[in-house]
């Protein structure tokens, strides 16, 4: 029996009905639904569900964010439609079972033993012979053989008709393979059971309650104590799956779930306490294992059970699942030291708590608000070729060849191995404006040799989420500080020391008795000191407030463009030289010695002057350096009531048994018409040799060179032809 992809044909009731009816229980209709419901789930794996808007605009843009929020894109699995088509699908392949599965029984019980005789010479695969025994002994034996072979037999006797048309004879039926139709049942009934466990699962039952139970979306922000509680759901709920963040030392109790236009807070039935947080790390620094002892207070009865939480290792109670999803920061106390990196700004020192309220700093002209985003004890970053920080620090070091190369085909691809190295602690801030806008820092604790030999303080900045970090780099002094660049920094922008400075070049660099070329050489010096330092501008209009821009835009407008490479470059050695001088004022004034004219000092001096130049477009009047921290680390679980599991567990188990059984179970038929040596009248049922002449055919769903050997071991096992023996096929 071949299975129809037509639906249930409804002779009574209007057109519109019967035509619906016959669209819903076929076939294709169910397969339709679900390559709609592949489409979206792939869509919904591409695009992450339940961000914040302003993540799609940052990502898509305006249009395509809209458009995605318009069509519930962002939120698919609890879209009215995604859960619309999973009902109908649910609808349809039901009666698709319903329809099909009654034949499939009765045709499992048919062995077509009514078959007409002469219908068994139209098989492709068939064999005749005589058999040296009669016809009841020969179908008694070749039932046993099948019998012995896993077949199931049935034996029809059949007597001669009056009329001559049909001889008197055995007909034996087999049949085999009987699981492969059972495959059809499981596989369509394993889609059903994965839809309904997908249904309870999801989101339906949450939204139900937002929808029919007084619910609704929190969509502000605050102490998850003070949420009203219309926004929480019970501990009763059927099913439901969150994220929930606990201290070391602290304890949860409610869950977060989130949804595309806000959050529903999730009551447990116990709350989590985290004794310990447990992580190790390779020898890069990178997290090989995390876990979470961890014990269980039940609400209702005060019971404590202990438990250890790890990757893939949950613990359960009161029917909830618990997974260690990942770790945070809980709690960190910080102290920071604001860096001056503009000319008004002052040195300040402030104390927070990550993720704690934030602190209001007033430093120059400027009013800011200091939250504190993260604090990250390890940052373990690749230092091959620059690594990841030369390629998000210096826009000049970016080539696009190597970049498309590294990441074309195995042809094309240039191996070279990761150099990992964790560089330390580093603390990540946001400054707010009196507009509301944010920028987001990442400063690191300890200075970084990034392979020039020079140790830099990496001072990272982004104005958006999606991009990466800019970085700043501050030479290190001996101390191991900043102290010396902010000294220098200082000296730079006072006159009388720059003054100071010149001066003591042009002693150095000019012969006193050549009066005239020295006060040409200060006149220089001034002017590109005053220029770098931001005192002067080249041109009334000019956007640059200092370092080498400045010069460049000075240099544009006042030197011809066939002279300024010879020009820039008297005009850099100037500069070095000076600033040279700067640096050892700026020493003196805080009662160090000098430092020599050597390559080390040349090497600080070359990364102070970039850094100075570079901190014009700093865009924040300090840099917080963090000089002491306590860490408080926490584990964010995922809490998980799922109800559908084990019917999506029963879904599978029935999918993988339907599919093996439809591709590797083999559906065959087997029949043999035994009818005595020369019978063909009327009442000859018996020959004077007592032989039999035997006719054997065979069918199977699926031909192949197995069914083909299958056919030449039954005829010669059943009619005791040998290979060499001539058969009819």
């Amino acid at each position: 029996m071949s299975v129809s992809t037509h639906g249930l044909r409804v002779h009574r009731g209007p057109q519109v009905l019967r035509a619906g009816v016959e669209l819903f229980s076929s076939m294709r209709f169910a397969i339709a639904l679900l390559t709609v419901i592949c489409i979206a789930s792939i869509i919904g794996t591409v695009i992450k569900q339940h961000e914040p808007i302003n993540n799609y605009i940052n990502q898509f843009g305006p249009f395509w964010a809209e458009l995605f929020r318009a069509a519930r894109l962002d939120s698919i699995y609890s879209a009215w439609w995604f859960l619309l088509i999973l009902l109908f699908l649910v609808i349809s392949t039901t009666l698709c079972i319903a329809r099909n599965t009654p034949r499939i029984l009765i045709d499992l019980k048919t062995f077509k033993e009514d078959i007409r005789a002469q219908s068994l010479k139209a098989f492709g695969q068939r064999a005749e012979a005589q058999l040296g025994e009669a016809p009841d002994a020969a179908a008694n034996r070749i039932g046993q053989l099948l019998v012995s072979g896993g077949w199931k037999v049935k034996l029809q006797q059949r007597e001669a008709t009056g009329d001559g048309k049909s001889a008197g004879g055995w007909m034996v039926a087999a049949r085999a393979g009987g699981a492969h139709k059972l495959g059809y049942i499981a596989a369509h009934s394993a889609i059903v059971l994965v839809c309904i466990g997908g249904l309870l699962d999801g989101d339906l039952v949450v939204r139900a309650q937002t929808w029919f139970n007084g619910k609704s979306v929190f969509t502000g922000g605050g102490m998850i104590a003070d949420v009203a509680p219309e926004h929480r759901l019970s501990a009763s709920n059927p099913t439901f799956r969150g994220n929930i963040l606990v201290p070391e030392g602290g304890q949860g109790s409610v869950a977060i779930l989130n949804q595309s236009d806000g959050v529903l807070l999730q009551e447990l039935p116990f709350s989590i306490e985290l004794k310990k947080f447990i992580v190790d790390y390779y020898s890069t620094g990178m997290p090989k294992l995390f876990a979470s002892e961890v014990v269980l207070h039940d609400r209702e009865t005060g019971e404590q059970v202990p438990a250890r939480i790890e990757v893939n290792h949950p613990a359960s109670y009161k029917g909830v699942e618990i997974y260690q999803s990942s770790f945070d920061d809980g709690g960190s106390k910080v102290k920071l030291k604001a860096v001056p990196m503009a000319a008004a700004a002052k040195p300040f020192e402030v104390e927070g708590i990550i993720g704690g309220p934030s602190t209001e700093i007033t430093n120059g002209k400027e009013k800011l608000t200091l939250e504190y985003a993260a604090l990250r004890v390890i940052n373990v970053e690749n230092f091959a070729d620059g690594g990841a920080m030369g390629s998000g620090a210096d826009v000049r070091k970016v080539d696009l060849r190597h970049s498309l190369e590294s990441r074309l085909g195995a042809a094309n691809k240039t191996n070279k191995p990761k150099v990992l190295r964790n560089i330390g602690p580093s603390i990540g801030y946001k400054l707010r404006d009196a507009a509301g806008q944010a920028r987001e820092y990442q400063n690191y604790m300890v200075p970084v040799d990034t392979g020039d030999g020079q140790p830099v303080f990496l001072l990272g900045m982004r104005e958006k989420p999606e991009e990466p970090f800019r970085y700043l780099r501050v030479p290190a002094d001996e101390q191991g500080s900043m102290d010396g660049f902010v000294r220098m920094r200082a000296a730079l922008g006072d006159a009388d020391t720059r003054a100071r400075a010149i001066e003591r070049y042009i002693a150095k660099a000019t012969d006193p008795k050549r009066p005239e070329m020295a006060e040409q050489l200060r006149v220089s010096a001034t002017r590109a000191l005053a220029l770098f330092a931001g005192s002067e501008r080249a041109k009334a209009d000019a956007a640059t407030l200092g370092g080498w821009q400045a010069i460049a835009e000075f240099m544009e407008v006042n030197v011809p463009e066939a002279e300024r490479e010879r020009a820039g470059a008297v005009l850099v050695r100037i500069l070095n030289d000076v600033l040279f001088e700067v640096l050892n004022l700026s020493r003196e004034g805080a009662g160090l010695p000098a430092v020599p004219s050597d390559d080390k000092s040349q090497a600080y001096l070359t990364q102070a002057v970039l850094a100075i130049s570079d901190a014009h477009f700093y865009p924040a009047p300090v840099a917080m350096m963090m000089t002491d921290f306590t860490q408080v680390q926490a584990s964010v679980f995922q809490v998980a009531r799922a109800p559908g599991k084990s019917v999506v567990y029963l879904g599978c188990l029935l999918l993988i048994v339907g599919i093996f059984a439809m591709l590797y179970v083999r559906e065959r038929r087997l029949w043999v018409w035994l009818t005595p040596q020369g019978a063909g009248s009327a009442g000859n049922t018996n020959s004077a040799n007592n032989t039999t002449a035997a006719t054997m055919a065979f069918s199977v769903n699926r031909k192949t060179i197995d069914s083909d050997r299958e056919f030449e071991h039954l005829k010669h096992k059943l009619l005791a032809l040998n290979k060499e023996e001539p058969a009819t096929k």
